[in-house]
C-alpha cells in the first residue's frame, strides 16, 4: 500500500475509531464485572474510557497489530483484555457470562448509534448512499469538508463495531461468545467448561477456527446490516 496523504488520513481515522471502540468494549467488561462483584479490572484501571491503561496492558494488540493489519489489508484488527478473578468466575459462572457479553453488547450499541447517524444524515440530505460500498465508505457527504470527515468516521464506526460484535460473539474460546452457553447450563457444568476453556491450546484452536470461518460468516451479516441502513438499495 502506497503511503499517500489520503491513505495516512484513512489510517488515522481507523486507528482513532479502533482505540475508541476497543476501549469501550473493555471498559464494558470491567464495569460489568465490578457491578457483578469482581473488582479485579477496576483495581487494574480498566474501568475507564481513557485508552492508555488498555494500551499499557495490550500494546501489541492495541497498537502494533491494528496498524499492521490496516497497511497490509486495508482494515484494522487487534485485541485488548480486561483482567478478572478466575475464582470469582468459578463461583458465579452466570455472572461471568454476563460480564463476557457486556463487551459485544457495547459494540452493538455503537453500531446502532452510527446507524442512527447515517439514517438521520441521509434523511436530512447531509449524506447519501454511495455508488459502491466499502467498510470505510458507507455514505457520501454533501461536499462540505467537515461532513466528508464525519462520513468517514461514522462509516468506520459502523463497520468496525459490527466486525467486533460479530467476531466476539462467535461461540469459540477465547471469544466472548463462548460464555453464552454458561447462561443455560447448571453451575457445575459451567465450571467444567471454564476449566476446559482455560487450557492454552483450546484458545489457539478457537482463534484459528474463528479466523478461517469469519469471512464467510460476516458477509451475510454485513449485507443484512446494509439492507437495514438502505432498504431501497441493493448492495452486493
Amino acid at each position: 500500500m502506497e503511503l499517500t496523504p489520503d491513505v495516512l488520513m484513512m489510517a488515522a481515522a481507523w486507528f482513532v475509531v479502533f482505540l475508541f471502540s476497543t476501549t469501550i468494549h473493555e471498559a464494558a467488561h470491567a464495569t460489568a464485572a465490578l457491578k457483578l462483584g469482581d473488582a479485579t479490572a477496576y483495581g487494574g484501571g480498566q474501568v475507564t474510557l481513557n485508552p492508555l491503561p488498555h494500551i499499557r496492558r495490550e500494546p501489541i494488540g492495541m497498537v502494533v497489530v491494528p496498524l499492521l493489519s490496516f497497511f497490509l489489508g486495508g482494515w484494522m484488527f487487534g485485541w485488548a483484555s480486561a483482567p478478572y478473578d478466575p475464582s470469582w468466575a468459578h463461583r458465579h459462572p452466570k455472572r461471568s457470562a454476563l460480564m463476557a457479553l457486556a463487551g459485544p453488547a457495547s459494540n452493538l450499541l455503537l453500531v446502532l448509534i452510527a446507524g442512527t447517524i447515517i439514517r438521520v444524515g441521509v434523511a436530512r440530505g447531509a449524506f447519501s448512499p454511495p455508488a459502491t460500498i466499502s467498510y470505510s465508505r458507507l455514505i457520501d457527504a454533501s461536499g462540505a469538508p467537515a461532513l466528508e470527515g464525519l462520513a468517514t468516521v461514522v462509516s468506520v464506526l459502523f463497520s468496525l463495531n459490527l466486525i467486533l460484535f460479530a467476531f466476539n460473539l462467535l461461540p469459540l474460546p477465547p471469544m466472548d461468545g463462548s460464555a453464552v452457553i454458561q447462561l443455560f447450563l447448571p453451575d457445575h457444568a459451567s465450571r467444567w467448561l471454564q476449566s476446559f476453556y482455560r487450557q492454552p491450546m483450546i484458545g489457539w484452536v478457537g482463534i484459528l477456527i474463528a479466523w478461517q470461518l469469519f469471512g464467510s460468516l460476516f458477509m451475510p451479516i454485513f449485507r443484512t446490516a446494509l439492507g437495514l441502513l438502505y432498504p431501497s438499495f441493493l448492495y452486493r
